[in-house]
């Protein structure tokens, strides 16, 4: 039996990081995530927009990113939406992060959550902030590109 290359399927993006900063490298980590957890991204209950991550004795951790437990969930446990979750990377690959992130200007922020071979993987980005005036080019650029659209959408009829 040929096996098909499975293309991750995303969970959640956080759209605000691509606005306020700018990405340097992309890194993709695995998430410790509790069973309550797990359920909970698969109904879509989880928010990115205000995570950020954290290195502390060598280890990653993201702090902010919410995760809401169904209804459902078991009655023995008491979930913790906003619960800091541990990052897996390897250590060569930490090492090389902290380097980077004592570097002025540089922080570690999670772009999206997605499903890899059955397991849940945080891409996290070493990220530099933008300023204002960068900001307002993006929106510029934005809205340049949606007044051409019309323009070309109106043009076709």
């Amino acid at each position: 039996m040929a096996t098909k290359k499975e293309t991750p399927a995303r969970i959640a993006d956080n759209k605000k990081a691509a606005y306020n900063y700018f990405f340097e490298e992309r890194f993709e980590a695995g998430i410790v995530l509790e069973g309550w957890e797990v359920k909970a991204l698969r109904e879509g209950k989880v928010q990115l927009t205000d995570g950020y991550v954290v290195i502390k004795n060598g280890e990653l951790f993201v702090i902010g990113c919410q995760i809401n437990p169904l209804l459902s969930a078991s009655t023995h446990i008491k979930p913790e939406a906003a619960r800091t979750k541990k990052l897996l990377m390897h250590k060569d690959e930490i090492r090389r992060l902290i380097g980077k992130v004592e570097q002025k200007g540089y922080t570690l922020v999670p772009i999206n959550l997605h499903w890899k071979n059955g397991k849940v993987k945080c891409e996290i980005a070493l990220a530099k902030g933008k300023a204002t005036h960068d900001k307002r080019d993006v929106i510029k650029d934005r809205e340049g590109k949606r007044e051409v659209e019309r323009a070309m959408k109106d043009r076709n009829r």
